[in-house]
């Protein structure tokens, strides 16, 4: 073969061999021989075989134990869901009394009214609560209610000295919560802070049936927005005797407030045999927003009661701040003693709810109230939590707030959106 022949034939394959068979003119291809295997590098000795081996008792019983243990449990869990869920107390039919999405140019005549007033409403309150469109109006289909500060309308030498302020659209029949007179002298001022309270007293209430209104709460120090309800009628006296439901109270102040800031709202009955003994302390509940705060977004604040439960809750049932059966008797769940004594006199305690059931005095119609107040002395702001400016039982109260205005004004967010009691909806249901 040429050189060029060599470089130009195709090349063979190694590993196949032909070879001409006697004939001459046949081939048979045959395999290469194979190299050796290199020897084994696992180690020498017998070879481990587990599965042959007899089983060792201590762990199968480990396994069937961790295994049975955790079938135990599921069983457990779904026994304990399904009793527990039978023995969730829930309303029967109820039928709509008011659907609210404030989606009018301004507030139903047909259903709300504003309380105006600067007489404190029995709680010292700091605030006077007006009909203006300052501190109550709609935008984007919401209510606000919108603290201000009285400096804004009439100065701040006004508030302290030298002026008379009238409530000339007061709905209040006492003439002292109509009007105020500042006094340097006497440390009288007028009130220093103006919000809205509005209600559906005389329009819509329930007896039994269900409410949940979706609002965003106000952020700023010593706010103080509720939603709650009082009796239409007041069937077994005054305040405390006819009852009060809270839905949902909450405080303004910041996260680090020692008692109970704006990541925390309650809910609460008030009742009690006579005008100076609430025994709140022993229906009330909160809940808490660990990492956030209720000025932060919507939430839906809601009541379901009946004549054998009254549950209070934010969102969903498993978030209640308050969930009572009514299986005493209010007289006996507040354990009262037999007699009390006042300033002058032993007074003997009576029963005001005898012979008219365990709900009662939460048997009878109850309306609907939205506010926020500002400041108080009944203790919802205790002495002593949070650099509070004015002590409760202090006859100078509020004229040490008004004092203070700098540095509780400097914590109200100047956007009213933040500083708003916001609410989105409020819808009511009576039982029928």
């Amino acid at each position: 073969m040429s050189v060029r022949e060599a470089f130009s034939a195709p090349p063979t394959r190694p590993s196949f061999a032909f070879h001409p068979t006697s004939s001459g003119n046949t081939s048979v291809r045959t395999r290469p021989t194979k190299k050796p295997r290199p020897a084994s590098t696992m180690l020498s000795g017998p070879v481990s075989k587990p599965w042959i081996e007899k089983k060792d008792m201590r762990a199968r019983l480990a396994y069937f134990l961790t295994y049975g243990m955790m079938l135990v449990g599921c069983a457990a869990a779904a026994i304990r869901c399904y009793f527990d869920w039978r023995v969730v107390q829930l309303l029967g039919r109820v039928c709509l009394v008011l659907d609210e999405n404030f989606d009018g140019p301004g507030l139903n005549p047909d259903v709300w009214q504003h309380e105006v007033d600067l007489g404190g409403f029995g709680n010292g309150e700091f605030e006077m609560t007006t009909s203006s469109t300052n501190n109550s109006f709609i935008k984007n289909n919401q209510l606000y209610i919108l603290p201000t500060l009285t400096s804004d309308i009439i100065g701040r030498q006004a508030v302290f000295d030298g002026y008379t302020y009238n409530l000339t659209d007061c709905t209040n029949a006492n003439l002292t919560a109509c009007g105020a007179v500042s006094n340097l002298t006497a440390q009288s001022v007028i009130n220093p802070a103006m919000s809205a309270r509005l209600t559906t007293r005389g329009k819509k209430n329930i007896q039994y049936g269900r409410v949940e209104v979706t609002a965003k709460l106000p952020r700023g120090d010593w706010l103080w927005p509720a939603i709650w309800m009082l009796p239409e009628n007041n069937t077994y006296g005054e305040w405390p005797l006819s009852g009060e439901i809270d839905i949902m109270e909450a405080r303004g102040n910041d996260i680090a407030y020692p008692a109970q800031g704006i990541n925390f709202v309650r809910g609460s009955l008030n009742w009690g045999p006579i005008s100076w003994l609430n025994e709140v302390s022993k229906t009330f509940g909160w809940w808490t927003e660990r990492r956030s705060r209720y000025s932060d977004k919507f939430h839906t604040y809601a009541l379901e009661w009946s004549p054998d439960f009254l549950r209070i809750y934010v969102d969903s049932r498993l978030q209640h701040m308050l969930d009572l059966s009514f299986n005493i008797p209010f007289f006996q769940r507040g354990d009262f003693p037999a007699s009390v004594s006042n300033a002058s006199q032993e007074i003997i305690l009576k029963n005001p709810w005898l012979g008219r059931g365990n709900s009662a005095p939460f048997d009878q119609p109850f309306y609907l109230i939205l506010d926020v107040a500002v400041g108080g002395t009944n203790g919802w702001f205790p002495d002593g939590a949070g650099n509070k400016p004015w002590l409760n039982g202090a006859l100078n109260a509020m004229f040490n707030f008004a004092a203070a205005q700098d540095v509780w004004y400097a914590t109200w967010p100047k956007d009213e959106d933040d500083r708003a009691m916001r609410i989105d909806s409020v819808r009511m249901w009576q039982s029928c």
